[in-house]
């Protein structure tokens, strides 16, 4: 282990310890001053994002992603809002969630806890930065931020902020700590730092998660990919407003933010529906983003002779592979599949779907429930785009990510998603 990231790991834990005994208004004030810190610094932070943004461009990032970090003014506002909105939350630790008195007299208290040293490996987004550091803080934890080289410039200038803040503010500045050499090697150091970081949360494409799971010795919480659907019924586009209503959503859920892990990856339709759907959403989509259709979606886009002259101006088709119905693209390509029955789609969804955001599109009341109950995912959406799987949304001011996992925590984590659980016992002399 190299010594600077050592050095990280002892400050972390020594400031967890001091951060686990304040309550909520020394870590209320605390926050509030990052809050404002990062609002007298928007100048330095966007000029770090431009350089940032620039180098991004400069390899070949693609655009969808370099969304992802670029930031202005708007989105430092939100940043900001996130924090204060988390700030206004519950404080999650100390409260009792039950308690009880066994034969002998003892008095157990199942109480909320911080889980301790928490470390996040993510990409791309300074947003994760500002947001993680804040529900960390709220919730207990210190927390070692690893993001990515692309965005390390952005990240050096919102963790100075926040540790400015911190500390004029009466705050534990040592709490947060940035991971900054940009060496791939850091990820390895992290993942085995059994003695000092408690929990670890990868957030990024599929490669990050399963290097995190795979080769990490300390607890992950795991965050998933977003391969996500939508599955649209005839019922549900039997009038023109349906039709439009359907529409829409799948154009927000594919091009609102594509590189976001909630937009839709593939649309599914049900054999019905496939041949009023298509030709309207093709006209939307053309020269916005591209269609990878089954041979039905096709046909119903092109009609019985195939005829490619038949596509509205701008609009890009082509046949679909095994491949695109396991793939997140983040960017904008939307895979189409034509089904036979909400059966099918639920099959398909749970076969290929990273247990992320799915969405039905039905007015039949027995089809929304069987999706709701049958789909494999941490959110199902019916009549909705999967977008709204965010935990700003959700009501959390901020998120730590989205977890697709089974156990603990499951889809966006917010502060819950950093407590454990103590056992509190009194006694009056018992043996045993």
């Amino acid at each position: 282990m190299s010594a600077s990231l050592e050095t990280i790991f002892i400050s972390l834990k020594k400031a967890q310890a001091k951060l686990a005994v304040q309550n909520r208004a020394a870590k209320d004030t605390a926050l509030t001053g990052a809050a404002a810190e990062i609002g007298k610094n928007k100048s330095a932070i966007l000029q770090a994002n431009e350089r940032d943004v620039e180098k991004a461009r400069k390899s070949g990032m693609k655009e969808s992603l370099i969304d992802r970090l670029f930031l202005n003014e708007k989105r430092i506002n939100d940043i900001i809002e996130g924090i204060e909105v988390v700030i206004r939350q519950e404080d999650p630790t100390g409260k009792v969630q039950s308690g009880w008195t066994i034969p002998n007299g003892l008095k157990i208290e199942k109480v909320t806890v911080p889980i301790g040293v928490a470390a996040i490996i993510y990409e791309s987004r300074p947003n994760v930065t500002a947001d993680c550091a804040a529900l960390a803080y709220k919730a207990g934890c210190s927390i070692l931020l690893r993001g990515s080289s692309s965005a390390l410039e952005s990240n050096r200038e919102i963790v100075k902020a926040i540790k400015t803040g911190l500390a004029a503010s009466g705050g534990i500045a040592d709490a947060v700590a940035l991971a900054q050499s940009g060496s791939r090697d850091e990820i390895d150091e992290i993942l085995v730092a059994r003695n000092y970081i408690d929990a670890v949360l990868p957030r990024g494409g599929h490669e990050l998660i399963r290097r995190v799971v795979e080769n990490a010795r300390v607890p992950v919480i795991e965050t998933g990919e977003g391969n996500c659907h939508i599955y649209v019924e005839p019922s549900y586009i039997e009038t023109n407003k349906g039709l439009c209503s359907a529409v829409e959503i799948i154009l927000n859920a594919k091009l609102q933010k594509p590189g976001a892990c909630n937009a839709a990856e593939t649309l599914l339709v049900h054999k019905d529906a496939v041949n009023k759907l298509m030709p309207e959403l093709a006209e939307k989509i053309a020269g916005k983003a591209e269609l990878r259709c089954d041979a039905a979606a096709k046909k119903a886009l092109l009609g019985d002779h195939l005829n490619a002259d038949a596509l509205p101006a701008g609009l890009t088709v082509k046949d679909a592979a095994e491949e695109d119905w396991e793939t997140e693209y983040l960017d904008y390509i939307l895979a189409v599949k034509t089904v036979s029955s909400c059966d099918e789609a639920i099959d398909h969804i749970n076969r290929y779907g990273t247990k992320h955001s799915e969405a039905i599109l039905t007015n039949d009341l027995q089809a929304a429930e069987n999706f709701k109950n049958r789909v494999d995912a941490a959110c199902v959406y019916v009549n909705a785009s999967t977008r709204f799987t965010d935990g700003g949304v959700f009501g959390f001011g901020a998120e730590l990510g989205i977890s697709t996992q089974k156990f603990h925590a499951r889809g966006p984590m917010g502060l819950e998603a950093l407590t454990t659980i103590k056992y509190l016992v009194t006694g009056n002399g018992q043996i045993r």
